[in-house]
């Protein structure tokens, strides 16, 4: 695989990791050092991680995940966008910051439900006979790269937008969720 074509390939799959991260800056009050370094690491390595397991796994169980990874990323990115929309509509919502997303679980989940086609990814590799191990580097930069952009996207906006970003940043969550769900069951 030539490197325009794994380019092309890494930023593809970090597209949704760019879309979650610009929700994440929009919904954060302050941003900081530790909020761009968390999401953009956990972002990267959960997608360099994801086409090593899929190049692992093999073809035994690439039906099994092609049939329902669409429904994970889809579950994670609704329940994640929800409670970000339920949270700003909280009466003491203007008293406190908005929960972290670079944090905790929530910072797991978004990982996974970025990461999901980049498993597919590497099923697709393995079936091609590519070795892994360049591809899941370049992947891995290619999305903390786009993560720590979105992020500072997302900052700028908020800063001209103003406190009700995070209903925003819920529903761009939720609307990837369902554009991925869409993609996967009705080929759109």
């Amino acid at each position: 695989m030539d490197f325009l074509t794994l380019f092309g390939l890494a930023a593809a799959l970090a597209m949704d990791a760019f879309a979650v991260a610009l929700g994440a800056g929009l919904t954060l009050k302050r941003l900081t050092g530790g909020h761009l370094f968390r999401l953009s690491f956990h972002f990267g390595l959960f997608q360099g991680m994801m086409p090593i397991i899929g190049w692992l796994a093999g073809l035994s169980v690439q039906r099994w995940i092609a049939a329902y990874d669409h429904w994970i990323a889809f579950i994670l990115l609704a329940f994640i966008g929800g409670k970000m929309i339920y949270e700003a509509f909280r009466e003491e919502q203007a008293l406190r910051d908005p929960r972290d997303p670079t944090r905790g679980l929530t910072l797991i989940m978004l990982s996974i439900a970025t990461s999901i086609d980049a498993l597919a990814v590497g099923l697709s590799l393995g079936m091609l006979g590519v070795t892994i191990w360049f591809p899941a580097l370049i992947i891995a930069v290619v999305a903390g790269v786009f993560t720590l952009a979105g992020m500072l996207l997302g900052r700028r906006i908020s800063g001209l937008w103003g406190p009700r970003v995070e209903i925003f940043g819920g529903v761009v969550l939720f609307a990837i969720g369902l554009k991925i769900l869409l993609e996967h069951t009705l080929g759109m």
